[in-house]
């Protein structure tokens, strides 16, 4: 198998993101300007590529101070199961530190709770949301 190089800040087009964000989410591929999105609020971003492809991409999105969130970590079907998705993390997870950030955050649906609690080393907390898209009564 070729091998899989990460980077932070790595290069994409708005086309593959949109593709690999349309496979791991299964929804139709959506003309989503990715490159001003990040430019615009992320702190940065991780992109795992295998030669040319794009098979893994994670946001890192922040407040400009001490707060940085993980946004979206996406992997390619073909290669999950296989640390990419903890790869990324961790690549976040060291340049956020470095960019002077004291926290983390994640949020996730449940079935993720290995990924993260166990691969990737978050802890449990309480949070809150509130689903701004829902029917106001």
């Amino acid at each position: 198998m070729t091998a899989i190089d990460y980077h932070w800040r790595g290069t994409f087009t708005n086309e593959e993101l949109a593709a690999l964000h349309a496979e791991a989410f299964e929804h139709e591929v959506l003309a989503e300007d990715w490159q001003s999105l990040t430019a615009a609020h992320s702190l940065g971003w991780v992109t795992a590529r295998r030669s040319d492809e794009l098979v893994g991409f994670v946001n890192v999105i922040w407040d400009g101070a001490a707060h940085a969130w993980i946004q979206d970590t996406i992997v390619a079907s073909g290669v999950r199961r296989g640390g990419v998705g903890t790869r990324m993390v961790k690549t976040a997870e060291l340049a956020a530190r470095s960019a002077g950030c004291e926290w983390l955050h994640v949020d996730f649906d449940e079935h993720l709770a290995p990924f993260y609690f166990d691969a990737c080393g978050f802890t449990p907390t309480k949070a809150g949301l509130i689903n701004l898209a829902a029917t106001i009564d």
